[in-house]
């Protein structure tokens, strides 16, 4: 990973947005760009603007940076991230949370639209993610270790802070919003699962499943920030019922959850405990 990079980004979004320091970062996945709504709004910055991040290439992700106000907090929120399989190297799907480790934020809300594989979820429920299984096949803190990764070999049996899962457990009470809880896999992508995968996914444990979340939730754990996502079921995942899986569905979906999605989201942000 080419640290001079990041580096080089994050210089050129402290001055362009004018930020010192933040209390909290948002990265938010597909088809959650719009929850960003909720947030004050101070300053912004396209992604083809930030040297070595570049444009989303994924409908349904904005690409753009905010530094937005949360109740008395700074909050950076990225609207739409990168993926592994758009073939851009980790810089890019690390440069988020490289940002949000410079500008000293304490915690990082990672969010997502997956597919169900426990039989009990519907599509428009929200989960909170309680732990990870990576089936990407690789890792991002592959290569050179750097010291703002935090230790050489991370501990990751705590990734996901109970201290902020409480938070959006309280928030969703507060939101009148059903939540569950799961356990959520990540595939390299781009092609959604064959059933089989899913068949075996089911048995590993996995309760969703999608292209995102745990590289970022692997470099903020390992950097020392508190973690917490939340994944937007969008459908039931191959095999689980019969269909054909497609991206405009899942956006139709989160559409439809956007109410929920960001009362959940803005509501926790702006009391967690960080």
């Amino acid at each position: 990973m080419d640290i001079g990079l990041l580096e080089s980004a994050f210089v050129h979004v402290r001055r362009a947005l004018g930020i010192d320091r933040v209390d909290a970062a948002v990265i938010l996945g597909s088809g959650w760009s719009d929850t960003a709504d909720a947030f004050e709004p101070v300053a912004e910055l396209t992604y083809a603007d930030i040297p070595g991040f570049g444009a989303t290439g994924v409908v349904g992700h904005k690409g753009r940076l905010l530094l937005a106000r949360a109740s008395q907090r700074h909050v950076l929120i990225f609207q739409g991230r990168r993926h592994g399989y758009e073939g851009g190297g980790w810089e890019p799907i690390a440069l988020p949370v490289y940002i949000a480790v410079r500008a000293a934020a304490r915690a990082v809300f990672l969010t997502n639209a997956a597919g169900g594989i426990n039989p009990d979820f519907q599509p428009g429920d929200l989960m909170l993610v309680t732990d990870h299984i990576n089936m990407t096949g690789s890792n991002p803190l592959v290569g050179p270790h750097h010291p703002i990764w935090g230790e050489r070999f991370p501990d990751q049996s705590h990734l996901y802070s109970p201290a902020l899962a409480a938070q959006l457990r309280q928030s969703a009470l507060h939101c009148s919003q059903p939540l569950r809880e799961g356990v959520y896999l990540a595939t390299s992508g781009p092609c959604y699962e064959t059933p089989a995968e899913i068949r075996m996914f089911r048995h590993l444990g996995a309760d969703a499943v999608g292209m995102s979340t745990v590289p970022e939730a692997i470099l903020a754990g390992a950097a020392g920030l508190q973690v917490a996502a939340v994944s937007c079921i969008t459908n039931p995942a191959a095999g689980v019922v019969a269909g054909k899986l497609e991206h405009t569905a899942v956006l139709a979906a989160t559409r439809q959850s956007m109410p929920a999605m960001t009362a959940l989201l803005h509501h926790g942000v702006c009391h967690a405990d960080y």
